[in-house]
Parts: structure tokens; C-alpha cells; sequence
């Protein structure tokens, strides 16, 4: 070990068991196939902490809060993906976790379905089951998994039972008895003025604490500009005398208030703030890189969720006797996360934890919503919380579900769904997203791969949905015409204002759908709708410029500048994060912070119509009657990202009501009026459309009533 960074050899070292490590897995795998558990780790114990009869839409319903204890053997191959497992173990060589639960079950009601959704907490909140789930009996689940803790800063560490966030705790690794240390990377972008400002990672502060408040230790750059293709432009650096970690106000100037750097001393006085002698300009990101000390074993929260899963699927009661509170009631179940915890579903799998230490397969299903790439939750120093801004990671290695050579990045054939094909452990995937999450979230990755020239096959039992024209999660919904003056901002650390009004296209009617068709396909085995999706074969994905979009001009508000390179598309980057980071797994050692781009790997987008709006995708009554332009993008209004896509906000742009209107704007698009006549003729139109999308699978009945009801009460054309 060189200055608390393990070597090569000592990462070789961790992932073999020096107790004949092949000999020990054969056997473990032999005892796993006779069906013995009592050599297996798991969760050991459960501990509920309060128990809640509910009302209004969940009477019927009871909710169970409490905590989960558990170990890992880090010499089971099962385990053996897990980046530092054996730096995070106790004496005895196992290594343990706490993690919290909810579990929501059917109480006193004939109807109870037997299906659990276990949902993946997004940065630690709260996640609920929906109104159709409740109605037919299922059971929810809710566990953590993020074991940077980043989410959970509120958790009183005296009352962990009264903990409302979805939390885990988890070693640190550590080398003969010391933590390891390394070079990790936060970012301070647009901010201004005298105050001190946070280390923050998507709004929460960066989990990881210097060793010393030296900031001749450390290196603070300045960014003045910042493409989206990763062309930056810089302003030097900051002597180390003009910042301090440290927290300054008007009362308090620089170097402003002392800070500790031991949060066992000084939990709430951490260093994850930054003084500057001048003070912050707007326009700017400072870069700050420095060596830190507290490297969470990460992996271990992956297992955690995996390990309550399969305790709550499988089990009678823990090793104390405490009963299993849903034990002999559950039929089927299903993983689910939407965004960031919908990353952590795809990186699930990956991992192969879909399979625990006993050998039996956790979930049936896996629904992975509005997530294009695994989350960064399996290398040292990783953020769990970061989203695809620059030097985050979170597109390296294979995205795609069936084995496919990554020819551009020189990496070998593998996907998402290796692990469990070989253990036979695989579920039934959905996967659903919008248009965002092409344009800033960086899917088509996915789709057409590193070289972006064909388009990767889906795996038998995975069906893929796409919204045409959508935000990030499905707008608001509803019938009206006018977008809205109130800016809102992009997605992100302080990533700016947007320009455009919000994107109102719905997810709502095919989440609806697709709840109901999981809990189908796993129970009944009723094949769910076909995927729908842009291909290239079709000719319906594209290069990302206006021409081969086809992109109407003169669209109010939308300037040609927006679809320059550098300015649009956040496209994926080859980052080099040194010889110590798995490429293949995005697991181990990133070495070389921040990384270098080895290349800018090509990106596609849908094509669309003469509207603008984009063609494939699954039937969306709000798209096939349109009232206006649905993007998938937006435009930064100020800050260092001005003009540029604004990060993962979707955008609108209302057609003119009359032509009169219409070509006093210049707008090349029909008015309302050109398309419909008047408001019964906008009606027969959402009529027609939800025809169309109910008679193709793809909307409930209930949700088509909903729909039109709403359509004849909206003011369209009044």
C-alpha cells in the first residue's frame, strides 16, 4: 500500500481467500444446492419498532416500520463482486449492516394478491404503493440500499428506530486496522457571493470527509466554461490560502468558523463547506479535489437490500425467533426503483444479486423506471447520488441486457443480465422511460451501443416501453393549452433556470397499466403488452442535429444555437479513472481523479414529426392530440450552462390558438384551431386517440374514462 491507496496486488489480494479459495467455493456452492442454510449469511435478526393501522386510500392496510441486522461472508463467490468486501470485515471475517425497513401488508381484507413490490428507496424517501396496488391486495416493501448515507442526514444516530429516511449502515474499508484514503472530487456550480457554500452531490453534502483541513493538501480549480461533450475551460486555481474548509457569513468573513473533521466529535459541524476569501462568483464551478478518509464498503448496501428481500420472501422468522410478518403470504414479487433507484434495479442485476447466499432466486420481476444506466454504487470513492453531470460515473461497462461486445471501448461481450442467466436466477424485466432520459441521462447507450451503429437485441423475458416526447418521470397530465410563465430549474447541483415551460406528458396511465401487467406475468404468466420502442431499422432514431431530426424552424423560443454539439445531447464519455477501475464492472479503484476522456462515444435521438414531436414510443393519448410541441429537453436560461440542454428537464411549447396568431409568431406549426375546429372536435380527437391506445394494450379502461372526462371539462378551444 502507497499513502493509504491500495496497490494492484493488494486489490488481487481481497478477492481471494487465502483458506483455499476454490476449494471453499465449490463447497459452497455444492452445500447452497443441497438447500442447507445454516453456513450461509443473512439477515440474522429484524427488530419492529412500531406498527400503524392506516387510513383514507391504505385503510385496510397496516404499516410496520423496523430495522434489519445482517452479515456477508466475504469468501461465498456469490459475494465476490463486492469492491472491498474484505476490507469491511469484523475480526471474526464477516462483515455486518443495519439497515431499516417499512413493510405495508393487507390486514383483515379478502382481497390480498400474495404480490410483494420491493421498492428501492430514491435518495432515502419514502416510496408508497399506488392505488391499484392497494385495491388488489398487494404488499409493499421498502428497504435501504445507499450506503454512503448520503439522503439520511436527518437520522438521529441515538434513535436509528426513529429514523424516517431509508438508511444502511456499512463498514469503511480499512487496511490492517487503518482506513484507506484516496482522492475524491466534489463541485460548488453558479453559486455567488460572500457565504461559504456545500460540497453537495445532487442536493445532499458529499459523503466522504477530508483527513485534514490543510488546504495545501487539496486543489481547488476554477471552471469558466463547460460543454456538455466535456470541453472545459479553466481559470487556474485557487491559492491555498485564499480558501478554507470552513463556514463564513456576513458575522463570520473569512477564514470564517472552525470545523471538525471527526463526525463522531462534531456530527453537525462537518467539513462539507467551503470559505472563499472573495467570495464565490456566479458563472462559475469550482472543482475541489482532496484526500479523503471514510471509503464505505458500498457494495454491502446492495446485499443488504438483496439479503431483506430474500428474508421477507423466503423466511419463517429470524435466528432469535422473531416471526417473519408476512411469512407463508407472498406468491410473487417484484424489485422496483424509478431514477436513481431505478439505476440501482439495473446494477442489481448486474451484480447477480438477484441470487442470495442460499442459491434461491430473490425476486420474479424487476421494473426499472426512467433509468438508462447502473448506479455508481460498486467502486471505491463512488456516488451513489451523483446524476450524468461531468466526472460523474455511471455509463461505464455494459448497459445493455444481453451479452454484447462493446466494440468502440475495446470491452468483452457481458450484460446486464450475465450473472443471473448462468445461476438461472434471472426475472421478468420491464424498463420504461421517457425522452429525458435520452437527452440528458444518456440512454441510448443502451439501445445501439458504444458504436451507435445497430440496434442490441432484448433478452427474452424483457420488455422495453418507451414515452415518446416525455420528462423525466411523466409531466402533470392533464388538458391545457397554455404552458405556464413560472420558471422552474434544471435538475442537478444548482444547475440553472430553465427556459421553456414544463413538459406535461404524462407516465401516469403506463405505469398504471404496467403495475397490473407485472403482477400478471409473474402470478398468471399473461404476456404483457409488446415492447415499443425507436429503432434504427425503422429510420426512427437519428443523429442529434435539427437536420436529421427533422426539427421544424422557427419554433418559438427554440434558437438553432441549442443544436450545436456542445450544446445539446449530453453524451456518454470514455473516462479513464486509472488502472485500479474495473472498466468491464465499474468496480474497484478509481486512481486518477478527475478522470481524463479517452473519447466522446457517438449518441442517438427519436426523430420527429413536422410538430416536432417524436415518433415511436408506446400510444400516449396526450401526444396523439397534441397541443403542442413535447420535448424531451429544455434550455438553460443562466449560469455557466447557459443555452446549453438544461440537465434532465423536459420542455413545452403550446401551439398558436388561431391561425391569425399563428403567423403573426411565425410559427410553422397548425394552430389549435387549423387541427380541431373548435373544443368537441379537440374531444373526438383524445376520444379517438384513447381508442387507438386501449385497443393496442397499452391503457386501462378506467384510466380512458378518466381521460375523456377530462378532456371535456378542459378549456381547449372554449
Amino acid at each position: 500500500m502507497r499513502n493509504g491507496i491500495t496497490s494492484s496486488r493488494d486489490r488481487r489480494e481481497r478477492g481471494r481467500d487465502p483458506r483455499n479459495g476454490t476449494a471453499r467455493a465449490a463447497l459452497l456452492l455444492a452445500i447452497a444446492a443441497l438447500g442447507a442454510s445454516p453456513v450461509q449469511a443473512r439477515v440474522t435478526r429484524i427488530v419492529i419498532d412500531e406498527v400503524t393501522p392506516l387510513i383514507g386510500e391504505q385503510r385496510g392496510y397496516e404499516r410496520l416500520r423496523g430495522r434489519a441486522f445482517g452479515e456477508l461472508d466475504p469468501a461465498d463467490p456469490r459475494n465476490a463482486v463486492i469492491t472491498d468486501l474484505r476490507l469491511g470485515a469484523d475480526p471474526d471475517g464477516k462483515v455486518r449492516y443495519e439497515t431499516n425497513w417499512v413493510l405495508t401488508r393487507p390486514v383483515g381484507r379478502k382481497a390480498a394478491s400474495g404480490f410483494l413490490w420491493h421498492d428501492v428507496p430514491n435518495r432515502g424517501g419514502e416510496v408508497r404503493l399506488q392505488a391499484g396496488e392497494l385495491a388488489a391486495g398487494d404488499i409493499g416493501l421498502r428497504s435501504g440500499w445507499q450506503a454512503d448515507n448520503a439522503g439520511s442526514t436527518g437520522v438521529p444516530r441515538w434513535r436509528p428506530e426513529a429514523a424516517r429516511h431509508h438508511y444502511v449502515r456499512v463498514p469503511i474499508a480499512r487496511i490492517d486496522g487503518a482506513p484507506v484514503t484516496g482522492t475524491v472530487m466534489a463541485r460548488i456550480v453558479n453559486r455567488r457571493g460572500a457565504d461559504s457554500q456545500p460540497l453537495l452531490v445532487q442536493g445532499n453534502p458529499v459523503p466522504y470527509l477530508p483527513v485534514s483541513l490543510d488546504t495545501s493538501r487539496a486543489t481547488l480549480t476554477i471552471h469558466t466554461q463547460e460543454t456538455v461533450d466535456g470541453r472545459v475551460t479553466t481559470a487556474g486555481t485557487v491559492d491555498p490560502k485564499d480558501w478554507a474548509f470552513a463556514r463564513c457569513d456576513a458575522e463570520h468573513p473569512f477564514p470564517g468558523t472552525p470545523v471538525d473533521i471527526d463526525p463522531t466529535r462534531a456530527p453537525d459541524n462537518l467539513p462539507i463547506h467551503v470559505c472563499l476569501r472573495h467570495g464565490f462568483q456566479a458563472d462559475r464551478v469550482y472543482q475541489l479535489t482532496y484526500t479523503a478518509g471514510n471509503a464505505y464498503v458500498l457494495g454491502v448496501g446492495m446485499a443488504a437490500f438483496r439479503d431483506v428481500g430474500a428474508f421477507f420472501r423466503h423466511e419463517k422468522a429470524d435466528d432469535a425467533g422473531t416471526p417473519n410478518p408476512i411469512a407463508g403470504q407472498v406468491r410473487g414479487s417484484a424489485i422496483r426503483g424509478v431514477s436513481q433507484s431505478g439505476n440501482m434495479v439495473r446494477q442489481f442485476l448486474f451484480m447477480g444479486l438477484n441470487q442470495d447466499e442460499a442459491g434461491r432466486q430473490v425476486h420474479d420481476g424487476a421494473w426499472a423506471i426512467i433509468a438508462g444506466r447502473r448506479v455508481a454504487a460498486n467502486a471505491r470513492w463512488a456516488q451513489p447520488d451523483g446524476v450524468l453531470e461531468l466526472y460523474q460515473m455511471g455509463s461505464e461497462g455494459p448497459q445493455w441486457w444481453v451479452d454484447w461486445p462493446d466494440r468502440v471501448r475495446e470491452l468483452p461481450a457481458k450484460g446486464l443480465l450475465t450473472r443471473c442467466t448462468a445461476s438461472k436466477t434471472c426475472p421478468k424485466v420491464f424498463e420504461h422511460f421517457g425522452a429525458a432520459e435520452v437527452y440528458a441521462l444518456k440512454l441510448s447507450l443502451e439501445w445501439v451501443g458504444s458504436s451507435a451503429d445497430v440496434d442490441i437485441p432484448l433478452a427474452p423475458d424483457v420488455r422495453r416501453y418507451y414515452v415518446a416526447g416525455s420528462p423525466h418521470g411523466g409531466g402533470a397530465g392533464g388538458f391545457r393549452h397554455a404552458g405556464g410563465a413560472t420558471p422552474f430549474s434544471c435538475p442537478g447541483n444548482q444547475f440553472g433556470q430553465a427556459t421553456l415551460a414544463p413538459n406535461p406528458v404524462p407516465h401516469r396511465e403506463l405505469r398504471n397499466l404496467l403495475s397490473a401487467a407485472m403482477r400478471d406475468w409473474v402470478l398468471k404468466g399473461t404476456p404483457p403488452p409488446p415492447s415499443r420502442y425507436p429503432t434504427l431499422a425503422r429510420g426512427e432514431l437519428v443523429d442529434p442535429t435539427r437536420e436529421a431530426m427533422g426539427f421544424p424552424p422557427g419554433v418559438p423560443g427554440i434558437p438553432d444555437s441549442v443544436f450545436r454539439p456542445g450544446n445539446f445531447v449530453f453524451p456518454v464519455f470514455d473516462y479513464d479513472w486509472g488502472p485500479g477501475f474495473d472498466r468491464v464492472e465499474a468496480a474497484g479503484v478509481p486512481d486518477r481523479i478527475p478522470p481524463t476522456i479517452r473519447r466522446v462515444l457517438p449518441a442517438k435521438v427519436p426523430r420527429v414529426d413536422a410538430d416536432g414531436n417524436e415518433v415511436g414510443g408506446v400510444p400516449t393519448v396526450l401526444t396523439m392530440a397534441p397541443l403542442g410541441t413535447y420535448l424531451g429537453w429544455n434550455i438553460t436560461a443562466n449560469g455557466i450552462h447557459a443555452g446549453q440542454v438544461c440537465n434532465y428537464a423536459g420542455g413545452y411549447v403550446p401551439f398558436a390558438r388561431t391561425r391569425a396568431e399563428r403567423e403573426a409568431n411565425g410559427d410553422p406549426r397548425l394552430s389549435l384551431e387549423e387541427r380541431y375546429g373548435d373544443h368537441a372536435g379537440y374531444v373526438a380527437a383524445v376520444r379517438k386517440a384513447a381508442d387507438r391506445a386501449m385497443a393496442q394494450g397499452f391503457l386501462l379502461k378506467a384510466d380512458r374514462e378518466r381521460l375523456l372526462k377530462e378532456a371535456a371539462s378542459s378549456d381547449v378551444l372554449r
